[in-house]
């Protein structure tokens, strides 16, 4: 919950190649006051069954910029190696679905705002946007 002094984050991520929500996904938040400060890591929390993320740490006052760090590298194989079960003909010699290990969202925050950051993610590409 945002106040007049700090700003709100939230995120959810769906797997664009399935059409489906991504559970699991580790995601770490962090934050800094001012454009030349150092990120700090504030806690992070995994994506539930619905691809959400709903108990990342509230936004210190002062923060001016946020990052979100999706652990993508383990979804995919824990997704890639569902996939090679499920197909027993399937070559032996496949790509991981590995290409982005992780990726990391950058963004400007201001007080009292709240932002919600979807991540629309396949195995070779993803999109961010501003939600509601």
């Amino acid at each position: 919950m945002s106040t007049a002094t700090t700003a709100s984050v939230s995120t959810h991520i769906l797997d664009t190649s399935k059409g489906r929500p991504a559970e699991g996904v580790a995601i770490q938040l962090s934050a800094r006051s001012g454009g030349t400060a150092e990120f700090v890591a504030l806690g992070g929390s995994k994506t539930d069954a619905d691809g959400r993320c709903k108990d990342l740490p509230a936004l210190p006052e002062g923060t001016t910029h946020v990052r979100l760090d999706f652990e993508t590298e383990a979804y995919f194989l824990t997704q890639h190696n569902q996939q090679a079960e499920a197909q027993q003909d399937a070559p032996a010699n496949r790509d991981s679905g590995a290409f982005f290990p992780e990726v990391a969202i950058t963004f400007a925050v201001k007080p009292g705002e709240h932002y919600h950051v979807p991540l629309l993610l396949n195995p070779f590409g993803y999109s961010v946007y501003r939600g509601s």
